[in-house]
This record gives structure tokens, C-alpha cells and sequence, in this order.
């Protein structure tokens, strides 16, 4: 397969990359991948506040391989089981702790809603407060939820947003709900296999949105060129968006009002200085933010660990394009989706 320049690496790394695999995955609903547990990256501890959290004498472990673009990682309790996106291929993946990782759910994002529709299948999932799953669909090109129990996963689906203002959305990419039942989102191009020039690009835009729990989709703002992975502070006063900017790697900051809609808009960390790193490969994208307020961020080089005043803590290098993380339901453990890979690391 023709190699990807660095650039288009990182342009494409949230959806449209097409890297080799190292193996074939079966992908017959019944068939489980056996754990994998093998050591990679390093850690690297910036602030000693970062000790609170991170052992640095814990090892990164792969604990599944074999995919073409791992993302949108989610813990679900009620499966015991982690959940995670392989967009290229369509599908959402399963990994039990100790047991390995199995077929979940296909075809995840893209059903041939419109003619034409690009192949890519799921990137952000989270559930909301029915317990349901819910998906951005690349390939679909829209916020779904997917209409049946979680323990009987099947590709029936009902869309949440999938058009601002009579035009089709970009392709939603990450997600967020706060407390009080707004859905957070993302929409860059990414899913359109020629980004920013593709001819089915309807808007003029890359927006970050808002869904009401009454359903209302409202843009908070245009003006963002690449806005991709998405948090809440825990206090719920401010959100935070990744932006894959390969030529300006940055992530923002924005207060939230009592109505939920965004003002002072802010850079959290401006980390143009890695870009084009040979060692520091990637971008921002996904994250999770601890209950203690510190903020788990991919991006150049791996895992970015902040302080909630833009304090770079630690980073966990992960030797991969990492495009999204996650914390288990006890935060003792971080969830890692790495190009081909899904990794872990333990934590306090």
C-alpha cells in the first residue's frame, strides 16, 4: 500500500487513514481475540502532581491489535466491557478485561443512508441518560442513537442531528453530554473523502453544536478550522475541543453559560511547536477529563495529561498516532485507542 506523507497522516488520522494491519480480524460475530498484553511507550512525568494519578513505573499495555483506525473509546458498565470504534472497517469493537475482544456491532456509521455516502463507520460513542448507545456516524454523516439494548446490539438506528439549517452536517466526529442533558459535539470533514473540497460538503463551515434535551441543534461556533475531540470540565463551567489543525495543533477553551452556550473562547495549549515532529507525531484529538479535573488528551506524541489551568502534567508517549482515550468507571484505568491498536494503562 502507498505510504502516507506525515501530513496527510495527520489530516486524515480521525477517519479517512487507510494504514496497513498487521493482521486480518475475523469478523464473525462469535469469534474473541484473546487479551493481548504487550508493554510499549514510556512515560514521562512533567509535574509532580501528576504522581496523584500516574504510576511511572506502570506499563502501557496493547491490549488488542489488528485494526486499521482505532477511536471513540467508552466504558459501558453494563456490559462490563469497553467500546471502541474501527472506522475504516465499519465497526464497533468489545474488549472485556481479562478476556478479549470480539465483534460488537456492524455496519456502526456508514448504511448507505444517501447514495454515495463515504465507507467510514463510527468515531465518538457515549450513552445518554436512558442507557442508550450513541453514535457519530462518519459515513452517515449524522448524531444517532441506536434503537435497541445494548446487550442486543443491532444496526437500527434513529437520527439525533444529521442537517443545520436544510444543509447535511460535515461528518460528527466526538461527543459530550453534560448534566443537564446537553449533547456536545464536533463536526469536522473528516469523514468526506475529499475533506474540505469534496463535492457533497454542504456547509461552509466546521461547527461545534449543541443539542438541547429537547432536541433543538444550535452552532456555537463557525469558526474553528478543524474541531475534533470534545470535554466537559467536571464542574461543567467549561468545555474543551481538540483541534487538529496540522498546521496550527492547538486545543481551545470556552466558558459555558447557565444556558449552556459558549463565551469566552480561549487557547487552553498551544502546542505548535510539535508540529511536523518526527518525534511527537499527531495532533489534538479525543479526551477524558478525571473527576479530579485533570484532563487526559490525545495528541502529539500520545496521551497529554493537564492540569484544568492548561498545566501540561505529564504525557504518556505511546509510540502511535493516538487518537482518543477514556476512563473506566472507577478511573483506574485509562482507555487508549492508538491507530491499529487499543491500549491501557493502570492508574491510582
Amino acid at each position: 500500500m502507498k505510504q502516507l506523507n506525515v501530513i496527510a497522516i495527520l489530516f486524515l488520522m480521525t477517519c479517512t487513514i487507510a494504514a496497513c494491519t498487521t493482521k486480518k480480524w475475523d469478523k464473525s460475530e462469535g469469534h474473541l481475540a484473546p487479551e493481548l498484553n504487550q508493554a510499549i511507550g514510556s512515560i514521562e512525568i512533567i509535574n509532580p502532581r501528576a504522581l496523584q494519578l500516574i504510576d511511572p513505573t506502570k506499563k502501557i499495555l496493547i491490549r488488542a491489535d489488528g485494526f486499521r483506525w482505532t477511536e471513540g473509546p467508552f466504558w459501558v458498565d453494563e456490559l462490563q466491557a469497553l467500546l471502541f470504534s474501527d472506522i475504516p472497517n465499519n465497526r464497533i469493537m468489545q474488549y472485556q478485561p481479562g478476556i478479549g475482544t470480539r465483534l460488537y456491532l456492524e455496519p456502526a456509521g456508514a448504511t448507505a443512508l444517501f447514495p454515495g455516502d463515504d465507507n467510514g463507520g463510527s468515531n465518538g460513542l457515549l450513552l445518554n441518560n436512558k442507557n442508550e448507545l450513541i453514535l457519530l456516524q462518519q459515513g452517515d454523516r449524522r448524531v444517532a442513537l441506536m434503537a435497541t439494548p445494548l446487550n442486543h446490539p443491532a444496526p437500527k438506528y434513529k437520527s439525533i442531528a444529521s442537517e443545520f439549517q436544510g444543509k447535511r452536517l460535515n461528518s460528527p466526529n466526538d461527543a459530550v453530554f453534560s448534566r443537564s442533558g446537553n449533547l456536545y459535539f464536533t463536526d469536522p470533514p473528516y469523514g468526506l473523502a475529499g475533506g474540505m473540497t469534496d463535492q457533497r460538503k454542504t456547509l461552509e463551515f466546521q461547527g461545534i453544536y449543541k443539542v438541547t434535551s429537547s432536541g433543538e441543534l444550535a452552532l456555537l461556533d463557525d469558526q474553528v478550522k478543524f474541531p475534533n475531540g470534545i470535554g466537559l470540565s467536571t464542574d461543567q463551567k467549561t468545555l474543551y475541543i481538540g483541534v487538529s489543525d496540522p498546521e496550527h495543533p492547538h486545543w481551545l477553551a470556552y466558558d459555558l453559560d447557565e444556558q449552556g452556550n459558549t463565551r469566552n473562547k480561549r487557547v487552553f495549549y498551544d502546542a505548535s511547536e510539535f508540529k511536523n515532529n518526527a518525534k511527537h507525531q499527531g495532533v489534538p484529538d479525543g479526551m477524558a477529563t478525571h473527576s479530579s479535573g485533570v484532563l487526559f488528551a490525545t495528541g502529539p506524541g500520545g496521551v497529554w495529561v493537564f492540569s484544568p489551568a492548561g498545566e501540561v502534567l505529564a504525557k504518556i508517549h505511546t509510540e502511535k498516532l493516538t487518537a482518543n482515550c477514556t476512563l473506566s468507571s472507577d478511573e483506574k484505568t485509562l482507555f487508549i485507542t492508538a491507530h491499529d491498536t487499543l491500549m491501557s494503562l493502570s492508574l491510582k
